[in-house]
């Protein structure tokens, strides 16, 4: 009984349970969860390889 008192989510935070799933026909989620990550690994590529041919 104790510990299902202590494990409670207060009242009004945000939880897992309340989320929606990331839909790909909004070009906002589409944007940020899919174009934004590949975009920066790609530079982030780029950047390593002149770093290193700099030394």
């Amino acid at each position: 009984m104790l510990n299902s008192i202590i494990m409670q989510i207060p009242h009004g935070t945000p939880n897992s349970d309340n989320n929606n799933p990331v839909d790909f026909t909004n070009p906002f989620d589409l944007l940020v969860f899919l174009i934004l990550p590949i975009v920066l690994v790609v530079f982030y590529i780029i950047w390593r390889r002149k770093r290193n041919n700099r030394k």
